[in-house]
């Protein structure tokens, strides 16, 4: 099963625990964007859709912060067909802190998901937080794991390669072979 790693804004350093798990699998590969900084859905989008069409329909896809709206705006649109998606930290593109560098992905898609996906969550999220990410989950048609305290879950939250979350991924990889 071929897993495509999706960083959020900036792209993921060499802390964060998306770039621990793209050097410890082969089979992980990141999806580039034309621009980390300044990012375009609709740009993201066709970034993820050739990725997509080329790892094939047994695919996972991880997303962290502002890749996980992009997913739910991919999946509003494809026709490719996926295994599962894990969605990492969802933002809310309404919180002030929201970067506004970031065009597009405001009007979030209201439907469920067309394949298998959790939803991971912290209590203290910066950017979107637990009762954000529950919404989502639920409008998604979602698991959701709550995490507890892990801010916004990236490389400042000090989970280095963070095993817990890669115990996820292996789960729902488990799942979709079964």
């Amino acid at each position: 099963m071929q897993v495509l790693i999706l960083p959020g804004i900036g792209n993921s350093g060499p802390d964060h625990w998306q770039s621990h798990w793209e050097q410890l699998n082969k089979n992980y590969t990141r999806v580039n964007q034309l621009n980390w900084d300044n990012p375009n859905c609709s740009e993201w989008c066709a970034s993820l859709e050739e990725s997509v069409k080329s790892a094939g329909p047994d695919t996972i896809l991880v997303a962290h912060s502002l890749a996980c709206l992009l997913v739910a705006h991919w999946a509003a649109k494809t026709h490719l067909k996926i295994k599962a998606a894990m969605l990492v930290a969802v933002p809310n593109p309404k919180n002030p802190i929201f970067p506004t560098q970031a065009v597009g992905f405001e009007a979030l898609p209201m439907h469920r998901l067309p394949f298998e996906s959790i939803v991971i969550a912290s209590t203290n999220d910066p950017y979107g937080g637990i009762r954000y990410s529950e919404e989502c989950a639920s409008i998604w048609g979602s698991d959701i794991v709550n995490i507890g305290d892990a801010g916004h879950i990236n490389s400042s939250s000090g989970l280095g390669a963070w095993p817990e979350g890669h115990e996820i991924l292996q789960q729902l990889q488990i799942n979709q072979t079964a």
